[in-house]
């Protein structure tokens, strides 16, 4: 029996299987972003990572788990990068808070793909949908302990920081949608600007 780590090209088969996934990873998201739902069939994604059906099934058990995986990653870049900045050195909680906004803004806008995937072409895959929502929650929940540790006694109590937290992230999505959409004349700067505002106005008594 052949050895798993026989190298071909200079990569062992485990190399070979996590370009692989990578490749199908990276095609379902410029597929999902160009063509909608509709269009980001495994053929699609596939025919654009320039590998076949056999190496979709190695990687993933059906269309929606590659997508959601595509969304999962989005999501946890996002979280690292905004919590990175929040507790990276600042002069005053109002510059942190404004990082942290601005790298959550940066993965959406710097790459609209990532953004149409996370904001909008997921609403239309109905296991997508109910995955969206659970972000939303989970994003809602770590504003809230984030506030909290901001602001510590002057922070609002539950209920009412979790409150703030999803109407936070509600109305900082639909800024981000309109801007995708090209519905709103603003920057993402601008919606940095914006969100900042919201957050020091609403996170503490």
């Amino acid at each position: 029996m052949a050895s798993t780590t026989r190298r071909y090209n200079g990569m062992s088969a485990d190399d070979r299987l996590a370009d692989r996934r990578a490749r199908l990873l990276d095609a379902g998201l410029e597929v999902f972003a160009a063509a909608g739902a509709k269009g980001a069939t495994m053929t699609a994604i596939c025919a654009h990572a320039k590998l076949t059906e056999r190496y979709f099934y190695e990687n993933f058990s059906s269309r929606d788990d590659l997508l959601e995986r595509v969304v999962d990653s989005i999501s946890d870049e996002i979280r690292a990068k905004a919590l990175d900045a929040l507790h990276s050195p600042a002069p005053t909680v109002e510059e942190q808070v404004h990082n942290a906004i601005a790298a959550f803004v940066d993965v959406l806008t710097e790459d609209p793909r990532k953004g149409r995937v996370a904001m909008i072409e997921s609403l239309a895959v109905d296991s997508l949908r109910a995955y969206r929502r659970q972000s939303m929650r989970a994003f809602a929940h770590l504003v809230a302990e984030q506030s909290r540790e901001l602001y510590g006694e002057q922070a609002f109590p539950q209920p009412q920081s979790e409150i703030n937290g999803l109407l936070f992230i509600g109305g900082l999505a639909e800024l981000v949608i309109a801007w995708l959409n090209d519905e709103i004349d603003i920057t993402p700067a601008d919606i940095v600007d914006a969100a900042t505002r919201q957050f020091i106005a609403t996170a503490h008594r």
